[in-house]
């Protein structure tokens, strides 16, 4: 009888135990990104055609990071396909359109690898409209080993890429990030203030450094696949049971490890904080990591500010490569926008009509 309820102790506990180790490696993966994918060796010639210059810069926190700066293109115009992109396509090309050499963009990628595949697919057409500064987070690419916190600590890096592009006469800059770069681009504006009101947004404790240039005034963010939750994008991509339970808890033992909860800076928590810094939200209809009924989710907290852009049959950050014209021209349109604002000129561009499809009901994973 000892023997069979020692037998059945032991199985009762396996479930337990299959959880912690689910958990343990779990947060582990969490916090230790790959800092490069497989296929990013074969980007080098595609790296190269695009030229720039590989910077090194510090975040706010000394962290030594790597970027590559992509200098505007003055020659190109948008390409279009349908009637309506076309138009506003036209409206948006380099007869209606000059860059602003105080003007840049800040590329930030999104969990595991460097910035080389979002610089080869986004740069080209971003460089239309200002410089573009590709970043490497913390931990990524070439950049200084640190855990990965998903926005808690790479808004040090953009505070770090902000004074390198306002050292170098930047005044106003807008963010663009994909998932996990999207998220830091949200708790940037929040945790670094906009830098319209230079008094409020004063550090408390500055480093020791003399830092001269002012920095650069945050004018607009494009967020492409942001989860509203954390737990949201890591649940989603799990095949365990219970798995919102276990995203959540891999979250907890990380905030232990961190001394700091990443779920603090998460975009539903700070987007209402975001305000007036327009933004643009785009995600996938058959987004299976960010499903539309999250990405519904985000956009209605973020109110007014914010404009939703859905891209039928996109998948988790697709929309670019499924919908590249529309993309380029949305996209384009609104950061035109949002410097032409910033510059106190009346709009030139005014954006295109959203296709939005059906909201497809899913479980946000949490």
């Amino acid at each position: 009888m000892i023997r069979r309820l020692a037998v059945l102790g032991g199985l009762a506990a396996l479930p337990a135990a299959l959880a912690r180790l689910v958990i343990g490696r779990g947060t582990s993966r969490l916090l230790d990104a790959p800092r490069t994918t497989e296929a990013e060796a074969a980007l080098g010639p595609e790296l190269d055609a695009l030229g720039g210059e590989v910077v090194r810069l510090r975040s706010r926190d000394g962290l030594r990071l790597t970027g590559r700066w992509l200098p505007v293109d003055r020659g190109a115009s948008f390409e279009a396909g349908d009637a309506d992109v076309a138009a506003e396509a036209a409206r948006a090309s380099a007869d209606a359109w000059r860059p602003d050499p105080h003007e840049a963009i800040l590329l930030l990628h999104g969990w595991s690898g460097s910035i080389a595949p979002d610089l080869v697919e986004y740069g080209p057409f971003l460089r239309r409209t200002a410089g573009v500064l590709g970043l490497d987070f913390r931990g990524h690419g070439e950049s200084d080993d640190a855990p990965t916190t998903f926005g808690l600590h790479e808004v040090e890096d953009v505070a770090g890429a902000l004074d390198w592009l306002g050292e170098r006469g930047i005044t106003s800059v807008a963010l663009f990030g994909t998932s996990m770069g999207g998220i830091t681009a949200l708790a940037s504006i929040v945790v670094l203030g906009d830098g319209s009101l230079p008094s409020a947004d004063l550090e408390p404790d500055p480093l020791a450094e003399d830092r001269s240039a002012p920095r650069p005034r945050i004018v607009a963010a494009v967020g492409d696949s942001v989860p509203p939750k954390l737990t949201t994008a890591v649940a989603n991509r799990m095949r365990w049971p219970f798995r919102g339970f276990l995203a959540a808890q891999m979250f907890e033992a990380a905030a232990r490890r961190l001394g700091g909860d990443m779920r603090a800076t998460e975009p539903i928590r700070i987007i209402g904080l975001t305000e007036p810094v327009p933004l643009l939200l785009i995600h996938g209809a058959a987004d299976t990591t960010v499903p539309l009924a999250a990405g519904n989710r985000l956009a209605a907290a973020a109110g007014p500010n914010a404009q939703h852009f859905v891209i039928p049959v996109a998948g988790h950050a697709g929309g670019h490569a499924t919908a590249p014209a529309e993309y380029e021209a949305r996209v384009g349109a609104f950061l035109r926008r949002a410097f032409a604002d910033a510059r106190g000129g009346v709009p030139i561009i005014e954006p295109p009509v959203s296709h939005n499809a059906p909201e497809r009901g899913s479980q946000e994973g949490d």
